[in-house]
């Protein structure tokens, strides 16, 4: 029996960036107004007079106008280049003229690769106020980053290397004694949220034999009114997750009536498809009985 030859696997880009003049380089989307205010911006602006274009920007080929291309990925560091009275820019050119890859699956650097960037600088002897004045930060933001993950074990700091974890979730995992950090790291991966609240609820859950001695000192001086406010701010976030329950409600119904006609009109009125599933799979039957049997969602 012959077999089929491999299928070629073609790629998404070209294999080498180009220098483009910028005359030729027109965004597919303009850019909001008053993008040019914003400190994304600013950031990015300081960053490319300082040290040049660190990332290419992502162009392909225009359909309209030959020779000249559409901005996939980068518009902010173009309006930079015009704007620093550039003439080139490097680019990384794509073979399909679609965004979005780029806008929601290329990996951006996280909080854990942001420090470890960081550190790496300064290691080099590039000094605090260098890297201040190329990200546009202060030079006291540059030292918290220094220390982002002094008191994080480095179990907890491996799981969150590359998830979108936050400077202050991180805050609240050095209140935490190593063990319970791998399993609130871990929870937060499973549930896919690293926001602060998550983090939050769960040091208020963690037994305080598992927390630092100065997170169990801070909490055993925590008074009444301090107490109180806290189940305020918690009262306040729950409201607002139930109003958000709240508006989901409507779409999750129509959905439910959606999948209850496909299940019990299209696929249970198969006899052949039920013999099938009864045959080989009895209990995914049992479920798909009881999902067309649903009335509605349950409202407690």
């Amino acid at each position: 029996m012959s077999q089929k030859p491999p299928k070629s696997v073609r790629l998404g880009f070209e294999r080498n960036c180009k220098e483009i003049a910028l005359d030729l380089l027109q965004p597919g989307i303009p850019l909001p107004a008053g993008i040019k205010e914003t400190v994304k911006y600013h950031q990015i602006r300081t960053s490319v007079q300082a040290i040049g274009l660190v990332e290419p920007i992502v162009v392909a080929h225009s359909r309209e106008t030959a020779g000249t291309f559409i901005v996939l990925d980068g518009r902010m560091r173009l309006e930079a280049l015009r704007e620093l009275a550039a003439q080139n820019a490097l680019c990384l050119i794509s073979t399909d003229d679609e965004a979005y890859t780029y806008n929601k699956r290329v990996n951006r650097l996280s909080v854990v690769q942001e420090h470890r960037m960081i550190v790496r600088a300064a290691e080099r002897g590039v000094s605090v106020q260098q890297l201040a004045d190329v990200l546009a930060v202060s030079p006291g933001a540059i030292r918290q980053q220094f220390k982002l993950l002094d008191g994080i074990c480095s179990e907890a700091v491996s799981l969150l290397a590359d998830k979108p974890a936050t400077h202050g979730m991180f805050k609240v995992l050095k209140q935490m004694k190593p063990f319970r950090q791998i399993d609130v790291a871990q929870a937060m991966i499973n549930l896919n949220n690293y926001t602060i609240k998550l983090a939050l609820a769960m040091l208020q859950a963690t037994p305080p034999e598992q927390l630092t001695e100065e997170a169990t000192a801070k909490g055993q001086r925590a008074g009444p009114t301090e107490a109180l406010q806290r189940l305020q701010r918690e009262l306040a976030a729950v409201q607002a997750d139930t109003k958000l329950l709240e508006e989901g409600y409507g779409p999750a119904n129509l959905q439910l009536e959606i999948i209850k006609t496909y299940v019990g009109k299209t696929l249970l009125e198969n006899a052949a498809v039920v013999r099938w599933l009864a045959k080989t799979h009895a209990e995914y039957l049992q479920q798909l009985q009881l999902i067309a049997e649903i009335k509605q969602l349950p409202t407690q």
